[in-house]
């Protein structure tokens, strides 16, 4: 799949251009400070709780960065947070992968089931194309139910081995574990920060804004939404294949529509649309599932008492209504 450019189409959307120094360096700063938090957290806080923040803050981000970046909504992102959980669970337990190469095999499985996605549901627009997303994460939903010889049924897949990660790190030690879940989700937000700001990303943003100008500018629009969508896949992936080992289970609440709704709400509670919203969304959504457990199905009521009132309150989400005030981009 090729996707053209034209610089001079790009300088007449004001497509291309790196984002100024100063802009740079304030996320450079935001960077740093959450790398010394993560440093910080573990010492404060249960570490396995930590580790579920950041998967789903992942899970998150990719999800913003297709609907918040490419105005694209998918109703079916838990097909590819789930395909990525059994897949890992499955190679890492009946494989014997090391736990790298699993959780490498699961992304890469998410990533094409990604690009057939998208280039099915690209065909339509708008409430269309949700509905479509939708229908083919319940058909993947459907084939986990049917087949308990791979996905363990109700039971999901469980005992998932941590491993030795390139032979020398022990994820048995949650310590360890959880230094390599927080460095792949740092170098999995660095990556959504490039694709963002790289001109490719501009592009979806145009596409965003204005797709009938993307379009008379010359730019192969379903090109780019279909590549979006990939990597949004991926990146989804990524996050539920790290998942299946941190808790050792894969399961069918992975791929179950709730688990799209859920990082719709995460999105959409932190901030449509900025970096560091899904991150803020997962860790109140999170936190939420874990302290109110007690409370049983009162914890999905107030999953929607709050999305009721950021949707009513602040439409922009937390850290959308402090970029907001700040009138700095976050």
């Amino acid at each position: 799949m090729t996707v053209q450019t034209s610089p001079d189409a790009s300088a007449a959307a004001g497509i291309g251009a790196k984002p100024a120094d100063s802009a740079w360096r304030r996320y450079r700063g935001i960077f740093l400070v959450l790398a010394l938090l993560l440093a910080i957290a573990p010492f404060v806080a249960y570490r396995v709780f930590l580790m579920q923040v950041l998967c789903f803050a992942l899970f998150g981000v990719s999800f913003n960065m297709l609907l918040g970046y490419g105005g694209l909504l998918s109703f079916g992102h838990a097909a590819f947070f789930g395909l990525a959980s059994y897949s890992c669970a499955y190679a890492a337990k009946e494989w014997g992968l090391a736990p790298e190469l699993a959780i490498l095999f699961g992304t890469v499985l998410a990533a094409a089931l990604g690009a057939v996605f998208g280039a099915i549901a690209i065909r339509r627009q708008g409430i269309y194309f949700a509905m479509i997303t939708l229908a083919l994460a319940q058909i993947l939903y459907f084939l986990s139910v049917q087949s308990p010889e791979i996905t363990g049924g109700e039971n999901g897949i469980q005992g998932v081995p941590r491993g030795m990660m390139f032979g020398i790190l022990n994820l048995a030690d949650d310590r360890i574990l959880y230094g390599v879940v927080a460095t792949i989700f740092m170098a999995g937000m660095l990556l959504v920060y490039r694709i963002v700001h790289s001109p490719f990303g501009q592009v979806c943003k145009a596409i965003r804004d204005n797709e009938p100008r993307a379009t008379s500018l010359g730019y192969q629009v379903r090109h780019y939404q279909v590549l979006l969508f990939t990597l949004s896949a991926a990146l989804a992936g990524l996050a539920g294949a790290t998942k299946a080992i941190v808790f050792q289970l894969a399961s069918l609440t992975d791929v179950h529509w709730s688990t799209s709704g859920e990082v719709v709400l995460i999105t959409l509670v932190g901030g449509l649309g900025t970096m560091f919203g899904p991150v803020v969304g997962a860790l109140i959504v999170v936190s939420m599932q874990n302290y109110l457990a007690s409370f049983g199905a009162w914890t999905t009521v107030a999953q929607g008492a709050i999305f009721i009132l950021c949707v009513s309150l602040m439409r922009e989400g937390i850290v959308g209504l402090v970029q907001k005030w700040t009138g700095r981009e976050l």
